[in-house]
Formats: structure tokens, C-alpha cells, sequence
């Protein structure tokens, strides 16, 4: 590409006046997934230095239509995946059908006693002992959601023993013969917190969109999951059907 000049006399910032042409650049040559060249050449072309070329890239990142991924540079992100929400949703069927490879990875297994908030969603009592089960799922080596999972401990005894980060509807259908049902979604827009940001690979003052599900026995309705589950709210659209 050209060099483009930049000007210091028109009152506008330096790296406004960039972020503008190299999005202007991403929408007529660039692909989703293009990787743009390194911050050192770009900030050659324009005539500035990094921290005011890293500024410029900075605010195409906080838009969402650039993204960093350490190590690697600075990658146009893709279209929004939609993603369905129904009474039998499952992520890793779901992606599959969009011709995505999803990777779920454990970050936390361990039992502690059911809040009040869980205890409610279970039918449990206060202090029951729960799994509570964190993933963070990816496509393609891009973060798309964290999970809290919370399940009933004494109903699915030795589970934080046998599951081992597949599909975990999959593994209670198969293992104990529970298969599940979605009968709640709320879904709420939130900013990102403790470690999510840092999980997800994007800016604390981004939002999430936080779904909070319920997931029973589709045998006798008893519920056997409560899920939240918080999306980048940039790379997911949700798409709710009854």
C-alpha cells in the first residue's frame, strides 16, 4: 500500500485521521481473519510513531473490528455468529452446524455448597452440595464465551471425576441418561467481570451478553442445570427461538 499522509495542521488527532483510513482499508481490501502488517511498518507508512499508530488500532479494536491476538498481530474479525437458542441447545452442535470446530476447555472443577440464587434454580436447599464447573469455549482459536455451570452433586455423583471437557449435555445423557431441556434463557447485556475480560481476549469496558438458563430432566422436568453463560457480545447474536 501507499503511503498515506497524514495531516498536523487540520486540528484533528494523528491517530483519529489513521483509525479512519485503515478502516476504510479493512472494508474494501481486507478479508475476515486478514491479518494487517505489523504496527513497526504501519506506523512507517503513516509517519508517526507506534504509540500513536497502536492508539489508532486501539480504537478499531474497541469497535470491534479489529482484534489482537498475542503473538500473532492484529486480525480483522469475522461476522457475528448466530448462534440459536432453543429448548435443546447445545454449544458444540451448534457451531458444527456453522461449520466451526468449537474447543471447550475446563478452567475450574470443584463442589461447594448452593447459594441461595443456585439453591432456588435447583430445587436444592441453601448449602446442598453443587459442581461447579467453569469453561471457556473457543472457535478456531477465538474466545467466544465463558460458562459457569452449577449441577446437583449427589445426583450425578463422581462426575468431577469422569468428565473430562466434552460436551456436557453429551456426557450426562450418556453417562447417566439424562437428557436435557432448555425452559429459561435471560439474557442481559453487562460489563465483563473478574476474570472474563482476561478469558475472552477483549477490553474491560466492552459488554458481555450474560444468559442465565435453566436445564431440566427431559424425563420429569426436574432441574439438573443452571448455567451462565457470558458471550463476546462482538463475535455472538443470539437468535431466540421457543
Amino acid at each position: 500500500m501507499s503511503l498515506y499522509a497524514v495531516s498536523r495542521e487540520n486540528g484533528e488527532a494523528l491517530y483519529a485521521q489513521i483509525a479512519r483510513q485503515l478502516e476504510q482499508e479493512v472494508a474494501t481490501a481486507y478479508g475476515p481473519g486478514d491479518c494487517l502488517p505489523a504496527e513497526g511498518l504501519l506506523a512507517v507508512r503513516f509517519g508517526v510513531n507506534r504509540h500513536t499508530l497502536r492508539r489508532a488500532i486501539d480504537e478499531l479494536v474497541e469497535s470491534g473490528l479489529l482484534e489482537r491476538r498475542h503473538g500473532r498481530g492484529v486480525f480483522v474479525l469475522d461476522s457475528q455468529i448466530d448462534y440459536q437458542i432453543g429448548a435443546g441447545t447445545r454449544f458444540t452442535e451448534n457451531l458444527a452446524a456453522l461449520g466451526l470446530q468449537p474447543e471447550n476447555r475446563i478452567l475450574c472443577l470443584q463442589t461447594l455448597a448452593a447459594t441461595e440464587r443456585v439453591a432456588q434454580r435447583l430445587a436444592l436447599n441453601v448449602g446442598d452440595r453443587v459442581f461447579w464447573i467453569e469453561t471457556l469455549r473457543t472457535a478456531a482459536d477465538r474466545p467466544l464465551c465463558v460458562i459457569s455451570h452449577f449441577i446437583p452433586a449427589e445426583r450425578f455423583a463422581g462426575l468431577d471425576t469422569r468428565y473430562t471437557g466434552e460436551s456436557l449435555h453429551r456426557f450426562l445423557t450418556a453417562t447417566y441418561g439424562c437428557p436435557l431441556r432448555r425452559t429459561e434463557s435471560l439474557v442481559t447485556a453487562v460489563l465483563p467481570q473478574g476474570d472474563d475480560a482476561k478469558l475472552l481476549g477483549m477490553p474491560q469496558n466492552r459488554p458481555v451478553l450474560r444468559v442465565k438458563s435453566v436445564n431440566v430432566d427431559d424425563r420429569d422436568g426436574s432441574p439438573v442445570e443452571y448455567a451462565i453463560t457470558r458471550f463476546r457480545a462482538d463475535r455472538i447474536q443470539l437468535r431466540i427461538n421457543p
